[in-house]
């Protein structure tokens, strides 16, 4: 089944194309791409540590020496927005050796006025948290590279040791013999066949631990990088908001002008043709003229106003269903009963108990249905639709369902600040804290479910 969700909440950390790669097998973790991306990384980011931390040690000194001047304080506001580029350092790093993909966070905006400027940048969370990182990151780097490293050399020593210890200087033992190899205590040498397998196994157990040694340090970056360099929920939410509400105004001014077209092209037109009619109509009978020809210019103007009357009531009812006014349950029956498909609906009685529902977000809720009703009647081949709304905790369900052929796709928007069919609903969903879910796979069926909250919890969003 092809599933499609649409979220406010969904703002993934992997990139486009990039899946993650299994890890290597205990045996084979040594020579694995991935241990040695790793051990790479620890190399990099301890080059890079220095740097860094000297950094964010002179912002923070740099801040607390200026901070009585103003124009220092620009300056320091500047440095700290500074660190968002060592952020984005670290966050490439990560994503290119440990497969760690983290969002960038949201572009700084500089607010209008001289001091919200200065506050803002000083205050800039995404640089402070950045510098963290890079105070951090220098006793970690260190203290990781030089124990993988250790591991490293030590396991490659022991491998090896029964080839290079030969080229050692001999050394008297105890015994007043002479000896070749490593010494332990006054007269232990490396230096017999089981000594030399033993310093061989030993090698090999080293090695095989290095990988995972690595790794574990390496899974501190990651949490630090998600945790340091990553958006913040609440920079998601806002910046999901100002798209939204974009989407929202853009929509709105859309249907304005789509409006107004209808009432320009269709309806004031009409009824300026019933003007003309009706003057013509009196001049005839003013003048003595032909009754007969007046009777038929004011029944034609009489057949055009009642047009006129139904074009308007489609335009109100394309703005604020008057069935809405008599609940969401008999506007959604209404919906069926005029739609071509036979559409079944089922309303929970608790959805509107108590005005669990807002008057906006019926309104949602029933353009939501009316959408997809429509949809599933021209586009999906549909022989009937099921509509289902319930309550479900501190949010109302609806799942409309269609037995067409389903294939159907949210596209978005083209940048002409036009979004037309399930985009537009996707974004006008989402501008009531609402999340949408399509699941249309090729064939059908196509289900779509819809969360809007109630009354009680859309405060607490």
């Amino acid at each position: 089944m092809t599933s499609m969700t649409v979220d406010r909440r969904t703002a993934g950390t992997a990139a486009p194309g990039r899946t993650a790669r299994p890890g290597p097998h205990f045996l084979t973790a040594p020579l694995a791409s991935r241990t040695w991306r790793e051990q790479g990384y620890l190399a990099l980011v301890l080059l890079l540590a220095p740097f860094a931390f000297t950094y964010t040690i002179f912002t923070v000194s740099f801040t607390a020496g200026v901070a009585i001047t103003v124009a220092g304080l620009f300056v320091a506001g500047a440095v700290v927005l500074g660190a968002r580029g060592w952020g984005a350092a670290y966050r490439s790093l990560a994503r290119e050796l440990l497969d760690v993909d983290v969002a960038a966070p949201a572009p700084y905006e500089r607010p209008r006025g001289f001091w919200r400027a200065v506050g803002s940048m000083l205050g800039d969370a995404t640089g402070w948290r950045a510098l963290l990182f890079m105070f951090l990151a220098l006793p970690l780097s260190a203290v990781s590279f030089i124990v993988s490293v250790t591991f490293l050399a030590t396991g490659l020593g022991g491998l090896t040791y029964w080839f290079w210890y030969r080229f050692l200087p001999e050394q008297p033992g105890a015994d007043g013999e002479l000896h070749r190899g490593a010494q332990f205590g006054s007269s232990y040498f490396l230096d017999t066949p089981p000594r030399l397998a033993l310093a061989a196994l030993i090698g090999l157990v080293v090695i095989l631990c290095w990988p995972w040694i690595t790794r574990t340090f390496t899974m501190l970056f990651r949490a630090l990088t998600r945790g340091l360099l990553s958006p913040t929920r609440a920079s998601l939410r806002v910046a999901e908001l100002e798209r939204s509400r974009t989407g929202t105004v853009d929509d709105a001014d859309a249907r304005l002008r789509s409006i107004e077209r209808d009432l320009h092209d269709g309806t004031q037109a009409r009824l300026v043709a019933v003007a003309m009619q009706l003057g013509e109509a009196r001049e005839q009978l003013l003048d003595g003229g032909d009754v007969r020809e007046a009777a038929e210019l004011v029944d034609t103007a009489h057949s055009s106003t009642k047009e006129a009357l139904t074009e308007l009531r489609e335009l109100a009812r394309g703005i604020h269903p008057p069935a809405l006014d008599s609940g969401l349950t008999v506007a959604l029956e209404t919906l069926a009963a005029r739609s071509a498909l036979p559409v079944h609906v089922d309303v929970d009685p608790g959805v509107e108990s108590e005005g669990r529902l807002a008057p906006a977000l019926e309104s949602i809720a029933y353009f939501s249905v009316a959408e997809l009703v429509t949809n599933a009647a021209k586009h999906a081949r549909a022989t009937g639709v099921y509509v289902l709304v319930e309550p479900v905790g501190d949010t109302v369900r609806i799942r409309v369902r269609d037995d067409g052929r389903g294939g159907a796709t949210v596209v978005p928007p083209d940048g002409s600040g036009l979004r037309s069919g399930l985009a537009g609903l996707a974004e006008r969903v989402h501008s009531v804290d609402g999340t949408f879910d399509l699941s249309s796979p090729v064939g059908g069926p196509t289900v779509v479910t819809v969360l809007l909250p109630t009354s009680g919890s859309s405060g607490r969003a």
